[in-house]
């Protein structure tokens, strides 16, 4: 891997969770694949194999729904997230596929100003490459927590 791929994949990390963080959601899934799979999922269940997750959603479609659910008729306190991604690890290159890793830590900040770790854990990532950039085929988010705090409304 080149010094270059490795930047222009890191930028995708950083672009993807500031995307979130800034409630920019048709960037965020601009970084998506038609047919992609998003799941939120414990590490317990992860590591057992068990397919209970939090979330799980797959193509573009549904990643469209939750869209519109968080923003026209999901009803919560509000609160801001801010993600705090590590350099992804590259695990294997296959064709125009490429299998990583980031860890990942998100803060949730409510109205009344207290920030909390909301949710930590790791990407695991297939990402489609092509002539113009990086797309996700499929992001598995494997999260440590024992539970979810309150509720789970934004990707993580």
């Amino acid at each position: 891997m080149t010094t270059d791929l490795f930047l222009q994949l890191n930028n995708f990390y950083q672009d993807n969770a500031a995307a979130i963080d800034q409630e920019r959601w048709d960037d965020w899934m601009e970084t998506f694949t038609d047919d992609c799979i998003y799941r939120i999922q414990s590490r317990e269940n992860f590591d057992r194999n068990l397919p209970m997750a939090a979330l799980s959603m797959e193509g573009m479609g549904m990643l469209k729904d939750r869209i519109y659910g968080i923003t026209e008729t999901i009803f919560h306190d509000p609160y801001h997230q801010t993600h705090v991604v590590s350099a992804p690890r590259v695990i294997s290159i296959e064709g125009e596929v490429i299998h990583a890793e980031a860890n990942y830590a998100v803060f949730r900040t409510k109205n009344d100003g207290i920030a909390q770790i909301f949710n930590v854990g790791r990407y695991i990532d297939q990402i489609q490459t092509s002539d113009t950039g990086f797309k996700l085929k499929s992001r598995i988010c494997v999260f440590d927590n024992d539970m979810i705090l309150n509720s789970l409304i934004y990707p993580i």
